[in-house]
C-alpha cells in the first residue's frame, strides 16, 4: 500500500513541474488563446486539491514504525542512556559477585585444598583420579590414615592422581609423569607399581591402567601406588631409552648431582619408592625379543619369595639383579621387590596384559589390601637356572618353537639362514627346560642372544640372605623424603657380563 502523503508528494511536484512548463510555453506564446490559459488554472486547482484529499490518509506501517523508532530516540536521548547499551548491561554478571578478596589483618587464611579428590566415579566403585596442582609443602593437616607422597596427603578411601617432575627436557621445560595413587580406608601395606621406566615397553602401562583403575579405596586396607610411565622422554620416542641414549635402569639408586640419568633415578627412588613396603617393576622384552609372562626375584629373601607365591599361576625365574637396576636398589634398601616380565616392546599384547593384571590382584589379596574372590591358577614351576641360546651365524633368524614349550637336550629351536649363499645353520637346546624369552624372526649377527631357557633344578640355590633383609628393612625409613640414598656412585652405568644376562630388565 502507497502512503498518502507519499502520493501528495509526488502530486504536489508534478503540479509545479506542469506549471513550470506553462510558464516556458506561455513565454513562447506570447499571444497564446484564453482557452490554454483556463485549462492551465483548472489544472493547478486539481492538482492542489489531490494534495490536500491525500494529505488526510493513514500512514502505512513502515511509515507508522519509523514514527516510533524515532520517537524512542528521541526519549533515549533526553535520559542520556542509549537502549543498545542499557540491554547489554542487563546480561553481563555482577563483576563483584566473581572478584577473589584478599583476607584482611585479622580474617584467617583461605585453607589450600590441594588436589581435588574423588573417591570413586560412579556406582561401581572404581576410583576417580582427579588432576591437580600440587602445593609447594605437604600438606599441614594429617588426617588418620592419610598417605603423605610428593608434597600431599592422600586422606584414607582417597584417590587422587600427582605429578612426579623427574627431569627437564632440553627447552628447559619441565617434564611431569602422573602418579595415581589409591588410598584405602583401613590400614594395610603400601605397594608401588612402576612400569615404562624404558619408554618402547607397554604392557605394563596397562597393566598399572586396569589394576588402579579397577580399586575401591572404601574396600581397601592399605595403598597402591602406580607410576605408569616412569620414563616419559623415552615414552614419547618410542624409545628404550632417555634421549641421551642412557639406560635409566642401570643408574639406581640414582645420584643427585649426577648425570641426567642419575638424577631422574634419585628423583623417583627418593620421592616415591621409598615410601613403598613392596615394589612390582613391569617390562617386556627388548630388542625385538619376546618374554612368557615371568617373575624374576632373588629367591635368596623369604619375604622376596613370598611376594612370588601371591602371584599364583605365573613362571618364577631366580635372578639376582644387576647393580642399578630398580629392583636391586629397592632389594638393597629393604624394599622386597621383584620384577614382572610379559611380552615384547611396542606392543600391547591383551592377553600378556589380562595375565599380569590376574596376578597382581592375586597379590593384592596375599598382601590383603583388597579381599576379591580368585580363581586358582595351575601352578607354574620355579626355575633357578637359566641359560642364553646364541646364534653362531649371521642371517636370517626363524624360530621353530614357541614361547612356553618344553624342550629337552638337542631339540632345534630355529635356523639362521645366509640370504646369499643360503646356507642353513640350526641352533639347538643345550639343556632341558621351557622356553622363557625368545627373540622375534629376524637378521641377527653371530654372537645374537636367540633363546632363553629355564633350566630345571632340583632345589633352590643353598645360600639364604632373609636375615640381612630384614636387618635392612628395620634400618629403613619411609615416608621422609629427606632419607638420601645409597653413597654409591650411579651417574655412571653398571657394567653387567652380557654373556649370563641380556638387559631385558
Amino acid at each position: 500500500m502507497v502512503s498518502g502523503h507519499f502520493l501528495a508528494e509526488n502530486l504536489t511536484a508534478r503540479a509545479v513541474n506542469n506549471q513550470v512548463e506553462w510558464m516556458h510555453a506561455s513565454q513562447d506564446e506570447a499571444h497564446g488563446t484564453a482557452a490554454s490559459r483556463r485549462r492551465a488554472s483548472l489544472l493547478l486547482v486539481f492538482v492542489a486539491l489531490s494534495a490536500l484529499g491525500l494529505s488526510g490518509c493513514e500512514p502505512s506501517p513502515a511509515s507508522q514504525a519509523l514514527a516510533a523508532q524515532q520517537r524512542e530516540a528521541a526519549a533515549a536521548a533526553e535520559t542520556g542512556t542509549p537502549e543498545l547499551i542499557t540491554r547489554a548491561a542487563a546480561t553481563l554478571p555482577d563483576p563483584d559477585a566473581a572478584r577473589v578478596t584478599e583476607p584482611g589483618p585479622g580474617d584467617p587464611a583461605p585453607r589450600a585444598t590441594g588436589i581435588e579428590s574423588i573417591p570413586r566415579s560412579d556406582s561401581s566403585g572404581a576410583p576417580s583420579f582427579g588432576p591437580g596442582t600440587p602445593t609447594a609443602s605437604a600438606a599441614t593437616e594429617d588426617e588418620a590414615g592419610g598417605l603423605t607422597l610428593l608434597g600431599q596427603t592422600i586422606p584414607a578411601g582417597m584417590a587422587q592422581r600427582l605429578t612426579w617432575s623427574a627431569s627437564q627436557i632440553f627447552e628447559g621445560v619441565s617434564s611431569e609423569a602422573p602418579v595415581l595413587v589409591v588410598n584405602g580406608r583401613g590400614e594395610g601395606p603400601t605397594l608401588c607399581l612402576t612400569a615404562a621406566i624404558h619408554g618402547d615397553e607397554l604392557n605394563g602401562i596397562e597393566m598399572v591402567r586396569r589394576v588402579l583403575h579397577d580399586l575401591d579405596p572404601e574396600k581397601m586396607h592399605g595403598a597402591i601406588i602406580g607410576i605408569p610411565i616412569v620414563n616419559l622422554q623415552g615414552f614419547r620416542r618410542g624409545s628404550r631409552y632417555l634421549p641421551d641414549r642412557r639406560d635409566l635402569n642401570r643408574y639406581f639408586p640414582g645420584n643427585p648431582t649426577g648425570s641426567s640419568a642419575a638424577r631422574i633415578a634419585h628423583s623417583l627412588f627418593d620421592g616415591i619408592i621409598r615410601h613403598c613396603d613392596a615394589l612390582v617393576d613391569l617390562h617386556t622384552g627388548s630388542f625385538f625379543r619376546t618374554n612368557l609372562p615371568q617373575l624374576r626375584a632373588d629367591l635368596r629373601y623369604a619375604q622376596i619369595k613370598e611376594l612370588t607365591l601371591g602371584f599364583g599361576g605365573i613362571a618364577v625365574l631366580h635372578s639376582e639383579a644387576a647393580r642399578g637396576t630398580l629392583r636391586r636398589a629397592a632389594t638393597d634398601a629393604g624394599i622386597p621387590a621383584i620384577t614382572l616380565e610379559a611380552g615384547e616392546p611396542l606392543r600391547l599384547q591383551s592377553g600378556n596384559v589380562s595375565q599380569g593384571v590376574t596376578g597382581i590382584f592375586s597379590l593384592l589379596d596375599m598382601l590383603g589390601i583388597v579381599n576379591r574372590v580368585q580363581l586358582l591358577a595351575a601352578p607354574e614351576p620355579v626355575y633357578y637356572q637359566s641359560t642364553w641360546v646364541r646364534a653362531d651365524n649371521g642371517g636370517i633368524l626363524f624360530s621353530v618353537v614357541r614361547l612356553g614349550q618344553s624342550i629337552a637336550v638337542g631339540d632345534v629351536l630355529g635356523t639362521v639362514t645366509d640370504p646369499i649363499t643360503n646356507e642353513q645353520n640350526l641352533i639347538y637346546s643345550p639343556a632341558k627346560g621351557r622356553i622363557l624369552g625368545m627373540a622375534l624372526n629376524q637378521v641377527v649377527q653371530p654372537g645374537f642372544a636367540a633363546f632363553r631357557i629355564g633350566i630345571e633344578t632340583e632345589g633352590p640355590p643353598t645360600e639364604s640372605l632373609e636375615t640381612n633383609l630384614a636387618l635392612a628393612s628395620k634400618k629403613r625409613t619411609l615416608g621422609d623424603g629427606n632419607v638420601s640414598a645409597t653413597q654409591t656412585d650411579s651417574s655412571s652405568p653398571t657394567v653387567i657380563d652380557q654373556d649370563s644376562e641380556e638387559p631385558s630388565e
